[in-house]
């Protein structure tokens, strides 16, 4: 009988040689603890979307297997004799990369490349290797190259012979070597140094000039409706059916990085603003959601949350609550949100009815199809409204580019003229009522 009390499952991902491969794609063998029984199912979920964040890092998954342990080892985390006998077998694979489905600490890095003798990364390190493959614009690049060096800084103690390739491309480099910027990060700290601190102070900059443009907004009177949700839900395509936008759509995990704001025309004949930003995944690391809180903070500026969610996945509960846990860390947990259940062309019929039920309120659409994308439309003017009030304003006629404002930035309910002015009952977002408080008749 087999020995299920350290291996709960182990399972050959490919049996192709590495002849069938591209032999610039890293081989990848992919490794998952769990500490109860009890954690096995999440584990097996946690694993497989583990196996596609390799594949989008551009390295093929050959195997995988969850470890269970009644404690971590502080040494390996798995034990060294499990992490000796799982490092026999990645040998007979001809394996060229560890991934790890937890955060190793820097010792337990280095003591597990001395025993699979290959690099051995951890799910902070490939979703950072992801980060700076899908960066395009440059303040992307400087959260991507902030967030590397805060995580590569403790490593560099015995990390010569991984840290010291030049990044670049997928092309020639494996997990956890590439980035914006790459140098060879284990011969110099001092500079290391001197580059975080000098990326912190671009980074209030940015911080600052996003501040600016949000105030820029809110002085144009226009709500801003940011699609958050799950990485891979379909928020890009979404998002370019709703504007007309060309952000780029991939099937793979992470595909948009630097955030987009588009306009959008909203049912009532009015505009308003659509953000795209980073998808999230479970077990996001605390360090990239920090490193990447200037994007984030435009999900904070955001009247409503379009929470998009992939109606096909097999567990779209568990996604929607990952996504609201970041949206607590980055502080936009209290924004009201319309949750979008997204792939319905693809979805079962019975499970999206059943979602419908779960969540009152929501909507379920086809970014491919543009079916339920009016309802959706209405659904989003009906939470701008929920958000905003109700004024009766006095414009003299001096200000007449005011009535000009509310005619494209608010919902003009009625206009009248007197001797002093014109008169207007208008709905406002909340935020903007200070805007008009001037007019406002008593």
């Amino acid at each position: 009988m087999t020995d299920r009390s350290h291996l709960e499952r182990r399972r050959k991902l490919l049996t192709a040689t590495v002849t069938d491969f591209d032999v610039e794609r890293q081989r990848a063998f992919l490794i998952g603890v769990v500490t109860s029984t009890s954690d096995i199912p999440e584990a097996e979920t946690s694993i497989a979307e583990l196996a596609l964040l390799t594949d989008t890092a551009g390295s093929v998954p050959i195997f995988d297997v969850v470890v269970r342990r009644d404690s971590l080892d502080a040494g390996t985390l798995i034990g060294r004799p499990r992490a000796e006998a799982l490092a026999q077998e990645a040998t007979s694979l001809d394996v060229d990369v560890v991934v790890f489905d937890r955060e190793l600490s820097p010792g337990q890095q280095r003591n597990l490349q001395e025993i699979f003798e290959c690099d051995v990364v951890d799910r902070v390190g490939l979703i950072l290797d992801i980060f700076a493959q899908h960066a395009h614009s440059s303040d992307g690049m400087l959260q991507v190259e902030l967030a590397q060096h805060r995580y590569r800084l403790p490593r560099l103690r015995g990390q010569g012979q991984m840290l010291s390739r030049q990044g670049g491309g997928v092309g020639g480099s494996g997990i956890g070597t590439r980035g914006p910027g790459e140098t060879k990060l284990e011969t110099d700290r001092r500079r290391i140094l001197d580059r975080i601190r000098k990326v912190e102070g671009l980074l209030v900059d940015l911080v600052g000039d996003r501040k600016t443009r949000s105030k820029s907004r809110r002085k144009a009177g226009l709500p801003l409706l940011s699609l958050v949700g799950y990485t891979n839900a379909g928020k890009s395509t979404l998002f370019n059916a709703l504007t007309g936008a060309d952000v780029l759509v991939e099937d793979r995990l992470f595909a948009t990085l630097d955030s987009t704001v588009r306009k959008l025309a909203l049912p009532n004949g009015h505009d308003a603003l659509a953000s795209d930003t980073v998808g999230f995944v479970r077990n996001l690391p605390h360090q990239l959601v920090k490193a990447f809180q200037a994007t984030l903070e435009e999900v904070g500026d955001a009247d409503v949350l379009l929470h998009i969610v992939d109606a096909s996945d097999s567990d779209p509960d568990r996604q929607i609550d990952s996504v609201r846990e970041v949206l607590r860390e980055i502080g936009a947990g209290d924004i009201d949100e319309l949750v979008v259940f997204n792939k319905i062309d693809i979805a079962d019929g019975v499970a999206v009815d059943r979602l419908l039920a779960l969540y009152p309120g929501s909507v379920a659409v086809s970014a491919v199809t543009g079916d339920g994308l009016d309802g959706l439309l209405e659904a989003a003017l009906e939470a701008l409204r929920a958000g905003t009030v109700e004024l009766n304003l006095l414009v003299p006629y001096a200000n007449g580019d005011v009535v000009a404002r509310l005619h494209d930035a608010a919902e003009v309910l009625s206009l009248d003229h007197d001797q002093e002015g014109t008169l207007v009952t208008v709905l406002v977002p909340a935020a903007d009522v200070g805007l008009y408080e001037a007019y406002v008749r008593s």
